[in-house]
């Protein structure tokens, strides 16, 4: 709130509309404690409603509605909606196709893109009306399949299949890292509630050292999705999720884009770049990343391998991209100036900077006048040629009888 104030100048303060929006964590806390979840919104109300602002309300958004303004400020901010033609006027692009997003979050992620064929009955599928325009966008929120609680199903997974339940070995951690959580870290969340040992105690200390090996990272991270619900079904990602076949560009923000970075990519490559990036950071020991990344935090920096792995089983055998669909994911944080989060499909829509019924083109006049003043100069431009047509007529008439007249009276 300190940099909104400074950029914003003083006087426009008052006239300035705030919104906040809450996203997978909060949903999660809704469903593991409404009365905190309630509190914490109430203590955000207070907050804001103290700051020199138009707040207009705190909310909590639902998966879908995440998935939707993520896939809204992709396209809006690449133009693919609206455009400015040679007359300066807004105008639908003519052949641009929308790019689907991939968001991967802390707690949840989302896919969101236009699909051509949908199944019938399914609540993943909205139609969404921008500028006059409407898009059929299949669009799913996997709650727990963030970031960081994949990661703490991941962890959740190796303390059910080691015989030691105090020290474990994280193939996904790097090589000489070692560190230590409570029982409550990694089981005190709904999506790892399930997995919790029979001698559950939250405040029991695991052990967890790793060993850098990135083929069982791979492998051991392909258990936290349950990829045989969708044995059999066409059009299915994992869980039993329905989904149609991808199709188009993608851009995949935040989590995909920053895992990436780290990766030394970014941008659009290919599926063997990726693979092979992955494996020449998982293999680098705990004493060599902080050469490797040009932000150093631990807690991201012993993640980066599992984030890999994870990406990696998410797009290939969840959404089903394949080698040949994998470069037309784009993992981009920004285009121009402007990020690529939700957040911005978010205000949009709250402040009906995307109406979905308008005009595509806005004139300063009246659509009759504007009608009868271009048939008023269409008329006269006619008449025009048909003056210019006629002077050239009578301009070969009269030098056809001229030498007409020349050649009589060079015969006499």
């Amino acid at each position: 709130m300190l940099k909104v104030k400074e950029q914003i100048p003083l006087p426009l303060h008052r006239s300035t509309r705030i919104y906040l929006g809450a996203t997978a964590g909060m949903r999660l806390l809704r469903l593991q404690n409404e009365t905190a979840a309630n509190e914490v919104l109430a203590s955000i109300q207070s907050y804001f409603k103290s700051q020199p602002f138009d707040f207009r309300g705190a909310q909590i958004i639902s998966g879908q509605e995440e998935g939707v303004y993520g896939w809204i400020t992709a396209n809006y901010i690449k133009g693919n909606f609206l455009e400015k033609n040679l007359w300066h006027m807004w105008v639908h692009p003519h052949g641009v196709e929308t790019t689907g997003a991939l968001d991967l979050g802390g707690a949840s992620t989302q896919i969101s893109f236009v699909a051509e064929e949908v199944g019938l009955n399914t609540s993943d599928v909205v139609q969404v009306s921008l500028y006059g325009y409407t898009y059929t966008l299949y669009t799913h929120s996997f709650q727990c399949y963030g970031r960081n609680e994949a990661e703490k199903k991941f962890l959740a997974m190796l303390l059910q299949n080691s015989p030691n339940e105090t020290n474990l070995t994280n193939p996904c951690y790097p090589m000489n890292y070692s560190t230590t959580f409570t029982m409550g870290q990694v089981f005190g969340s709904l999506c790892t509630e399930k997995q919790r040992p029979e001698s559950y105690n939250t405040n029991d200390i695991i052990y967890f050292k790793g060993t850098g090996d990135p083929s069982l990272c791979r492998e051991k991270v392909a258990s936290i999705f349950d990829f045989k619900a969708c044995h059999g079904q066409e059009g299915c990602s994992f869980d039993g999720i329905y989904q149609p076949k991808v199709q188009g560009p993608f851009v995949a923000f935040a989590g995909f884009y920053y895992t990436a970075n780290a990766l030394n990519l970014s941008g659009s490559f290919s599926l063997t770049a990726f693979n092979s990036s992955t494996w020449d950071f998982c293999k680098q020991t705990w004493n060599e990343l902080p050469f490797l990344l040009p932000k150093f935090d631990e807690v991201y920096a012993r993640s980066y391998c599992f984030s890999a792995h994870y990406i990696y089983h998410l797009l290939i055998n969840g959404y089903k991209f394949t080698e040949e669909t994998w470069p037309q994911i784009h993992f981009e944080k920004e285009v121009g100036n402007s990020s690529i989060a939700w957040s911005l499909g978010y205000m949009l829509n709250l402040t009906n900077q995307i109406p979905a019924e308008s005009p595509l083109i806005r004139l300063p006049i009246q659509q009759s006048i504007f009608v009868s003043i271009l048939a008023f100069f269409t008329a006269t431009a006619l008449l025009c040629l048909a003056f210019l047509l006629y002077l050239c007529s009578m301009s070969r008439t009269k030098k056809r009888s001229e030498h007409a007249f020349d050649h009589a009276v060079d015969s006499e």
